[in-house]
């Protein structure tokens, strides 16, 4: 078997039509509605079928879409194989440039408030227990 594009300039450009297409394709069925809510009848008539869970997961769904779509890079089994992971890749990182940025912002903290970081309601807790414990206001009948 051979390529099914001929020229080097065909195959980039093969890969990258191939590539924007997985990507459109998987976009559609995970996060779009579709032409006519056809997807979303679609989604619902699937249900919580391991096809109707496999809509929901966009890395999931370009793995799969990207298998045909290899066909027009390559028939060489090992090629066709490479293609096919490439074109999934290639999808999922379109995918990630088109997301917002994910900004880490630091937290301020004011004067004294290092130490009441996983549990400020249990400020005054001490004293109270410490108090109670001094003036003997427990019940020492249930204390062995």
């Amino acid at each position: 078997m051979t390529s099914v594009l001929t020229s080097d300039w065909d195959l980039w450009t093969g890969f990258a039509v191939a590539g924007l297409a997985t990507w459109r394709m998987t976009h559609l069925v995970a996060n779009e509605d579709g032409p006519g809510d056809i997807i979303v009848r679609l989604r619902v008539w699937l249900g919580y079928r391991w096809v109707g869970r496999l809509m929901d997961c966009f890395q999931c769904l370009s793995f799969w879409i990207a298998a045909p779509l290899a066909l027009f890079i390559s028939s060489q089994p090992l090629r066709w194989v490479l293609s096919w992971l490439g074109l999934s890749g290639a999808a999922c990182l379109l995918e990630r440039l088109g997301q917002q940025p994910v900004m880490i912002e630091p937290i301020s903290r004011e004067a004294g408030d290092a130490y009441n970081v996983l549990r400020p309601e249990t400020d005054g807790l001490e004293e109270s227990v410490g108090s109670s414990a001094k003036h003997g206001s427990g019940d020492s009948s249930t204390r062995t």
